[in-house]
């Protein structure tokens, strides 16, 4: 019997040492395909100008495969992030998160992913939200804004995703600050991206918008649209004569902020999760990463915190939000 369990116990050994070096080679020689980097958001928006730079940058890094960006959009970012969670976690299949993979679970009890359903990789940036109006606008302060709003009975219109998503966040947080109601003082007439948003400002089709910065700062750069504040921890360079909301005195609002992140499948192996790693360390000091970071108007913040820790943070932070504004009794 001693002798049938120590046999049982050397071929364990074996089986898990062969397993160890396999894992240890398949690490080494990771990636020996093309990466997909799913896009939960559609084109020309916060969340896919990211991933393209982070796919353009990533790839001096990542054994000369390419990263391949992949758009799978719809139910608020949530069909491209189950699409990853369902994937074999082996590396090949990741996702560019944004705030909505925190948000969404922290609204929707139903929700089909959890905040917590992933390997969290790396937060990659921080993309500010700004609030702005077309430049034909009269307005031009959040006082205005607000004034406007307060004597409108609602007709004041802001383009958002949806009530419940991020740049709906951005507005209603606001009201509330205000003292308004962040539900029927201003009328929210929903777009689907973030071009799609900014079009309809540029249109003239709504008063005013928050949304990513990325997908505003050329328009403002134009002389298209006039941002009144923004939603940052600090002043952003490309707009320093424009405040914060925290600076304005606004705190719900001035606890908002846009971001990006880098997930993968759930019990993605610890080796390969030390590759991207590595390879995040590698972007985090290139110049084209950096350089197409500033030009969205965002802050690369690459490996600056515990992205497990932080997620965890903003879950929390819109959850209470929801409680507090009524979606979630």
């Amino acid at each position: 019997m001693f002798r049938q369990l120590k046999k049982a116990a050397t071929f364990a050994a074996a089986v898990l040492a062969t397993t160890t070096l396999v894992s240890t080679a398949q690490a080494a020689d990771y990636p020996e395909k093309a990466i997909t980097l799913v896009v939960p958001y559609g084109a020309g928006g916060a969340s896919d100008l990211a991933g393209r730079a982070l796919a353009e940058t990533a790839r001096n890094y990542t054994n000369e495969q390419p990263v391949v960006v992949v758009n799978k959009t719809g139910n608020g970012g949530m069909n491209g992030a189950r699409y990853v969670t369902e994937q074999k976690p082996d590396g090949y299949t990741l996702l560019l998160s944004r705030v909505g993979m925190a948000l969404y679970p922290a609204v929707y009890t139903d929700s089909p992913v959890a905040w917590d359903d992933y390997t969290f990789l790396g937060i990659l940036e921080s993309t500010p939200m700004i609030l702005a109006v077309n430049a034909n606008s009269d307005i031009k302060t959040v006082e205005e804004l607000l004034a406007k709003i307060k004597s409108s009975n609602g007709a004041t219109t802001y383009a958002a995703s949806g009530p419940t998503a991020i740049d709906g966040f951005t507005v209603q947080a606001l009201l509330a600050d205000a003292d308004l109601d962040p539900l029927s003082a201003s009328t929210l007439v929903p777009y689907k991206g973030g071009s799609a948003l900014a079009a309809a400002l540029l249109g003239g089709h709504v008063d005013f918008l928050a949304i990513a910065a990325g997908s505003l700062m050329p328009h403002i750069e134009a002389g298209k649209m006039r941002a009144l504040m923004v939603y940052a921890p600090k002043r952003m360079d490309a707009l320093p004569d424009v405040p914060t909301a925290k600076e304005l005195g606004y705190n719900l609002a001035g606890q908002v902020d846009g971001w990006s992140a880098l997930f993968a499948p759930k019990d993605l192996p610890e080796d390969i999760v030390a590759k991207w790693k590595d390879i995040l360390s590698n972007v985090a000091t290139n110049d084209q990463w950096l350089d197409l970071a500033k030009k969205r108007g965002s802050v690369s913040v690459v490996g600056d915190q515990d992205p497990a820790a932080f997620v965890k943070s903003q879950y929390e932070l819109y959850n209470g939000m929801a409680k507090k504004f009524g979606y979630i009794q």
